[in-house]
């Protein structure tokens, strides 16, 4: 049965700036818990707590959410068919699938991406997990909220005052919002006169579209030098992800193992729930995996891969920031630049959120700020020798 919240006639009085949200779950306890989280924001309402995609289709002109939180396995309408029906209504909503970690589950969240949907959320797999799990309910809380801002600004729409700064830390059972205003121009440094013999890639919100386009375009790079990825991502997801760079770039993409030898030729992705480093070992570079805490919120993280390849290879390695939530790989990619490396970010228009690639450039340790479409290329010339 479906529960209206709110009305869209009396929302837009009543609700002032907030971002609308609609939660679509058949599960009653994963709809209530999220629904009574996301009210708990100042800066959200929940318009409609629904439990079938067919529901969502149906009331989606109505309520007029600004997100929809989309689970994938569903009753009368799954999410992955849900999905296109929704975006045909409301070309602009936000939609977030939400989805246990099962490969076939992973398998349909990369998809919905590549049909319009936003972002993705591994639920927990019990609804004691989904209770009890502090990661689940910040991350959930965090995606909503960036993307939500981001596409109102891209439809021109200004709330009436800034929010406060925040850590990104739960306060009280609230996580404050970011400050929204358009960030400082960036200054570039000049790139490393030494031509790299390793490229690092990290990214999160909005990344798994982003390595495609990058890493698809990379084939002569990849054939001179090692490709070392971290995608936040979780155990499954990260496999699933390493199967489509393999068919997208038409080179050995496969997840890390610990010890194994870096080499040329080969893509190396980060294992969900795992840090990947490297050391030099017998004269040469391998895998280091670690399960230690998290960092930046994230396992895997950018910071530990490309601080230990500034000790690796120093002013021989290049690093490319795309788009994701949050500042990892800023403390990473300054040591990198103090070892002489080069950093790459990208830009903010072509950013689903432009978390960590603006906290790089905001930093001011970028050799370059580009538009997705143009990273690859400019990569290749940087291994090609090209200084400008």
């Amino acid at each position: 049965m479906a529960i209206a919240v709110t009305s869209a006639s009396t929302a837009s009085t009543a609700a002032g700036d907030r971002l609308r949200v609609m939660v679509v779950d058949d599960s009653v306890v994963v709809r209530g818990l999220v629904a009574r989280w996301l009210e708990e924001q100042p800066d959200f309402e929940v318009v409609a707590s629904l439990r079938t995609g067919r529901e969502a289709v149906d009331q989606v002109e109505r309520l007029d959410p600004d997100v929809a939180i989309l689970d994938i396995e569903m009753p009368v309408l799954d999410g992955i068919s849900a999905l296109p029906l929704l975006l045909a209504k409301k070309r602009d909503l936000v939609v977030i699938m939400a989805s246990t970690l099962t490969r076939h589950n992973a398998e349909i969240s990369l998809k919905a991406l590549s049909l319009g949907a936003a972002d993705y959320i591994p639920k927990p797999e019990t609804n004691r997990g989904v209770t009890t799990s502090a990661d689940f309910r910040r991350d959930l809380v965090e995606k909503v909220r960036n993307l939500g801002q981001r596409r109102r600004r891209q439809r021109g729409f200004r709330p009436a005052a800034p929010a406060p700064s925040s850590d990104e830390r739960p306060t009280a059972g609230r996580i404050v919002p970011p400050v929204v205003d358009k960030p400082p121009t960036c200054k570039l440094r000049t790139l490393s006169p030494t031509i790299p013999r390793v490229l690092l890639i990290g990214s999160s919100t909005g990344g798994p579209q982003a390595l495609n386009e990058v890493v698809g375009r990379l084939g002569s790079v990849i054939d001179k030098v090692p490709v070392l990825i971290t995608q936040h991502m979780p155990p499954t997801f990260t496999t699933i992800l390493a199967e489509h760079l393999s068919r997208a770039s038409g080179r050995t993409v496969r997840e890390g193992q610990d010890g194994e030898p870096v080499v040329a030729g080969r893509v190396y992705v980060a294992p969900g729930a795992l840090h990947m480093q490297v050391a030099r070992r017998d004269g040469g570079p391998v895998i280091v995996l670690q399960d230690g805490p998290l960092v930046n919120f994230c396992k895997p993280a950018v910071d530990p891969l490309l601080t230990s390849a500034a000790q690796v290879w120093g002013a021989a390695t290049l690093a490319v920031i795309l788009t994701g939530m949050g500042s990892d790989g800023a403390r990473g990619a300054a040591d990198l630049v103090a070892a002489g490396g080069s950093v790459i970010a990208q830009d903010e228009a072509s950013s689903v959120v432009w978390g960590m690639p603006g906290a790089v450039a905001q930093a001011g340790l970028c050799a370059a700020i580009l538009p997705l479409a143009q990273i690859a290329s400019k990569v290749t010339r940087v291994f090609s020798g090209e200084r400008s």
